[in-house]
């Protein structure tokens, strides 16, 4: 038995100290890309992202949708592997079909369809076009576009066709396979368009380019993409089925692979690692998660490309009080980032370390990343935006998203938790719900401005030079606690008035 000295400290008992702001510290000249993949120490990753956030692996939160939202904002979602190859497989694919603007078109009708139909179709989706094709696939003979203000329920009778309100393909704009990027987004300008429909010779329809992703683009500037620019995606696997889920996502195309476990210090995931690097010597695969530099030791010998850091630190994980396994986070980070950088001088090579639960604030995201976090992946954060898979639920005028995490019942991720059970013996998670925050695209330039405004407050333009001059300090429970104390939010005042 050992007892570790010190006190296990989460991210948010930590503040910054400020440092000395420079003239060309300001925000617009912050750079917040990140390596994802292990690197000679002295040279780049092969894979980086230009925002350093990227989703869980998570049925709640990763979905195609939200994968290609997150490449369009520069970060990187992970399809989750609690479902069957086929299914995942197919998701890492319909990803892999969209390149930074042209988009495969994932909302399609045939003209038989009913406005009832695509009406219902359009609301589940939160879109405002659907595309008419002959087979009612993305690469059907182009037929025309329905959009919701074609029609309207109260006028016209729901079972009416599509085709009695769509706009046929003859009056629209579309333009060849062959046209530029830069020509069609002129075109869309130029005549006014908001969906530009691109057609094959033979009339299929192969790509839409979109003003809202040329405006997105305008936004954030540097899309997650691979040499031929399509988004880049990554998925999880587990220690259980991963000599036939790994070939699948390698052929569907999924850029890097990540082991997804509760507790990733086991020869089950070196065995996983070595699987992979023996039969997939150029596919990257993270590894996890782990609490201290034992663990990652462990993995990046076994040849991870990443390691995921945390353990019960989630907001719906309960493995610390079911099996008093786990760590607070920013302990946690210390201990492996002194190892990752250790093992760096030793060897000459980098292992990036992902922050892997306890953020739930951008303060959080700005102390993880200061310890030395070089990226970090959200769940919560990311289950309340119109873009995560889960359903919607409105109580008492509230809106929320359902949120549940891969030990709950609900999930039932039984290759997650190694309980040696085919079904979970019992949860080490649970099912709730989290408030809708809207877009994606609506709360990352928040999100991303707070990080910024943190750096220039610590005088540093990189997350390398974050890392190594952020003065980091330890607060009592009171200095916490003392901002808003003093004074009683508005929302506060409403909310005891109309009680």
């Amino acid at each position: 038995m050992r007892i570790v000295d010190g006190v296990s400290r989460s991210l948010n008992e930590f503040l910054l100290h400020p440092n000395l702001t420079g003239e060309n510290c300001t925000p617009e000249n912050i750079d917040l890309s990140a390596p994802l993949v292990r690197h000679r120490a002295d040279g780049q990753s092969p894979v980086r992202v230009a925002l350093p956030l990227v989703s869980a692996i998570m049925e709640a939160v990763s979905s195609p949708e939200m994968a290609i939202a997150l490449a369009q904002a520069g970060g990187l979602s992970f399809i989750h592997q609690n479902q069957p190859v086929a299914r995942e497989a197919d998701d890492v694919r319909t990803v892999k079909q969209h390149k930074a603007g042209f988009r495969h078109s994932d909302l399609n009708v045939k003209p038989s369809a009913t406005l009832g139909e695509v009406s219902e179709l359009l609301r589940g989706a939160g879109q405002d076009v659907a595309v008419v094709t002959s087979d009612g696939t993305g690469d059907g003979v182009f037929l025309g576009l329905i959009r919701k203000d074609d029609f309207f329920l109260g006028r016209h009778p729901a079972d009416l066709p599509v085709s009695e309100r769509m706009r046929p393909a003859a009056d629209l704009v579309t333009a060849g396979p062959s046209i530029s990027l830069q020509d069609a987004n002129t075109l869309l300008w130029d005549q006014r368009l908001d969906v530009l429909p691109v057609v094959r010779e033979d009339g299929r329809l192969a790509a839409l380019v979109l003003r809202r992703d040329y405006l997105l683009h305008k936004r954030f500037a540097s899309e997650s993409v691979d040499g031929e620019k399509r988004f880049l995606v990554g998925a999880g696997i587990n220690t259980r089925d991963y000599e036939d889920r790994v070939p699948a996502l390698v052929a569907a195309g999924a850029d890097l692979l990540c082991t997804d476990s509760s507790d990733g210090y086991s020869v089950w995931q070196e065995r996983t690692l070595k699987f992979i690097a023996a039969r997939y010597p150029e596919v990257h695969c993270g590894a996890g998660n782990v609490i201290d530099g034992r663990g990652f030791r462990f993995l990046a010998a076994a040849g991870a490309a990443f390691v995921k850091v945390g353990i019960g630190g989630g907001s719906i994980c309960t493995t610390r009080a079911q099996k008093g396994i786990g760590r607070g986070q920013a302990t946690a980070l210390i201990d492996v980032i002194r190892e990752r950088d250790a093992y760096a001088r030793e060897t000459g090579w980098y292992v990036p370390v992902c922050c892997d639960g306890g953020v739930a604030t951008e303060k959080e995201m700005s102390v993880a990343l200061a310890l030395g976090a070089d990226f970090i992946m959200l769940g919560r954060v990311f289950a309340g935006t119109r873009e995560s898979p889960s359903r919607k639920v409105t109580i008492d005028g509230k809106v929320f998203k359902e949120y549940w995490g891969e030990g709950s019942r609900r999930a039932q991720n039984a290759a997650r938790y190694g309980q040696g059970e085919e079904d979970l013996a019992f949860p080490e998670g649970v099912d709730g719900l989290v408030p809708y925050t809207g877009s994606l695209h609506d709360n990352l330039p928040v999100t991303i401005a707070k990080i910024k405004a943190t750096m220039v407050s610590c005088g540093a333009t990189t997350l390398r030079a974050f890392h190594e001059t952020a003065v980091l300090e330890p607060v009592p429970d009171a200095t916490a606690s003392q901002n808003g104390a003093q004074v009683m939010m508005r929302d506060r005042v409403a909310a005891a008035a109309a009680s």
